[in-house]
């Protein structure tokens, strides 16, 4: 079962290697290959889960050398619950970029970009989930930033090359960091291996084992997007082809939560900086928040939320107890899930309303009631409404708040229910606008086709030329339309694997609802085996 363990992290790099090998030929059995390793991942995912429950960590030292030299590789409850979640939606996001056809039907990009980058990146997630040593751990970070910055600029428009650069600059400043950090923890504890660091790091003066705590911290809160280390976000995301907003806006920033949540417990138990984590939750949720409610773009509103939601899981990790970091841990799943699914939603709304920009939508209940169920489920979903998945997270982490008592806890505890309720009115706002009432004057559009559907015969040799004019049309019945003074193309229907996507990616949020026993008791032994770190180590060290 062990040897199982790397085959998450190898099979989407080898079938990106024969992607790039295929070039822009055979684009429909790329697309089938792609799905195909896709599906795979999710397979090989819920196996090491299953195995992980059963029979506790499962580990494997790539070359069969020992630690600290060789790379190691570890998969326990947590990893493979997190591999499983990220799996299952990176399939569906996939699934969705098909319909959309943004893979290979812009025109200002080269045919075939698209799916070996989103392989990459899924080969960098399942990389960090499964890394067991600092290096590593930034060797998949390193891997994520090169496919997120293609997937970022894909179409090489202004807009996007102007937000990718924000993207890289800060990425690299916090890759500069982890790599000081990385070195300095080697200079006092002579491993950067997780298994062993977790018994040398005890014997490290205090003042330095902090300052190592500090900067992994910082570097984590800039990947997982904390206050006040998540400036960046709302600019870089928004403008990225819906696809792609969706897995980044979804899982992106949870890798850099499980990195917190890795190295918190197995590196540094009784952490001294837990009052700073907590401080840092509460202002996440609250600045988040009221920066969702300033917003009028259906986009930013949900970049903005997603700032605010990461303060519930910083909120559990600073806590630090069993129940904390089992509810953060459902918060996490659960937060991949409907975050991803409501991008989604919203690249649906741009391509059947033409924008995002809310002033600027209005009757989408009546004239796509799908679409308006799509958006209303995972919204209630985000905002807690009971008894979604979401209630289930808040809740145990409420819970374990009042349970921990004390100032910060007791302010968490209320941050989180104001949090909670001003989500709700958010997503209220964002029905009333978009679905409730009527279309604002000269609304005119019916389903603008931002990209094609790529439903045509494609399994050509030859990539697409001429001017957009040239293009085949879209899916669906192509008619013209005028949007506030501008000339569009529209259709009257969306792509089914768009739907079909989006439509399973709620399911699978409301599956989080009819297993909320199940997960609870799974993310309880999850936090029981992190807080002990016995079994971990074990697994690795052999002893």
């Amino acid at each position: 079962m062990n040897a199982l363990v790397p085959l998450p992290v190898l099979l989407p790099l080898c079938v990106t290697g024969l992607k790039l090998a295929i070039g822009p030929r055979l684009q429909r059995f790329q697309r089938l290959i792609s799905l195909a390793v896709l599906g795979a991942v999710l397979v090989l995912s819920v196996i090491l889960m299953i195995a992980a429950d059963r029979h506790g960590p499962l580990s494997v030292h790539l070359g069969d050398f020992a630690p600290p030299i060789g790379i190691t590789l570890v998969a326990d409850r947590l990893a493979g619950l997190m591999l499983t979640v990220s799996s299952a939606v990176t399939l569906l996001v996939n699934l969705y970029s098909l319909g959309q056809g943004m893979a290979d039907r812009d025109d200002q990009t080269p045919v075939g970009v698209f799916h070996p980058a989103y392989l990459i990146l899924v080969a960098g997630v399942s990389c960090t989930f499964l890394a067991g040593d600092l290096v590593n751990l930034y060797v998949g970070f390193e891997i994520m930033l090169v496919a997120s910055f293609v997937l970022l600029t894909i179409g090489g428009t202004a807009t996007r090359i102007r937000a990718g650069s924000t993207y890289v600059i800060i990425s690299l400043f916090s890759s500069v960091l982890f790599l000081v950090a990385i070195a300095m923890t080697y200079s006092v504890a002579g491993t950067v291996n997780f298994a062993q660091l977790a018994g040398r790091l005890q014997d490290v003066p205090t003042g330095v084992r902090t300052l190592v705590e500090a900067m992994l911290l910082t570097v984590f809160a800039i990947k997982a997007a904390v206050f006040p280390l998540a400036a960046w976000l709302p600019d870089s995301y928004p403008t990225a082809p819906a696809p792609v907003t969706a897995v980044f806006a979804g899982l992106l920033t949870k890798v850099g939560v499980y990195s917190m949540l890795r190295t918190q417990t197995l590196l540094f138990p009784g952490h001294r900086l837990g009052d700073l984590l907590l401080l840092a939750a509460l202002a996440s949720m609250v600045v988040g928040i009221l920066g969702a409610v300033a917003q009028t773009d259906l986009k930013r509103v949900l970049s903005f939320t997603l700032i605010s939601h990461i303060g519930y899981m910083v909120f559990g990790i600073g806590l630090a107890g069993r129940d904390s970091i089992s509810g953060a841990i459902v918060y996490v799943a659960h937060h991949i899930t409907v975050q991803t699914t409501l991008f989604l939603v919203a690249g649906l709304i741009e391509r059947r309303g033409g924008t995002t920009e809310l002033t600027r939508l209005g009757g989408l209940a009546k004239t796509a009631p799908l679409l308006a169920v799509l958006f209303f489920v995972p919204a209630m979903n985000l905002a807690g409404i009971p008894p979604l998945s979401g209630f289930i997270g808040k809740l145990g982490l409420m819970r374990a708040g009042v349970a921990a008592g004390g100032g910060w806890a007791w302010a968490l505890v209320a941050g989180s229910a104001a949090t909670s309720l001003l989500t709700l009115y958010v997503m209220a706002k964002v029905w009333n606008l978009a679905f409730w009432r009527d279309a604002p004057p000269g609304y005119e559009g019916e389903g603008v086709v931002l990209e094609s559907a790529g439903d045509e015969a494609d399994d050509t040799d030859e990539e697409p030329t001429g001017a957009a004019s040239d293009l085949p049309e879209p899916a669906g019945a192509v008619v013209s339309a005028g949007f506030l003074g501008q000339s569009i193309v529209t259709t009257r229907r969306l792509p089914w694997p768009m739907l079909v996507a989006t439509g399973a990616a709620v399911g699978l949020g409301l599956l989080y609802t009819v297993l909320g026993g199940p997960l609870t008791t799974f993310t309880e032994a999850a936090a029981t085996e992190l807080l002990a770190r016995t079994p971990y180590i074990e697994a690795v060290l052999g002893r």
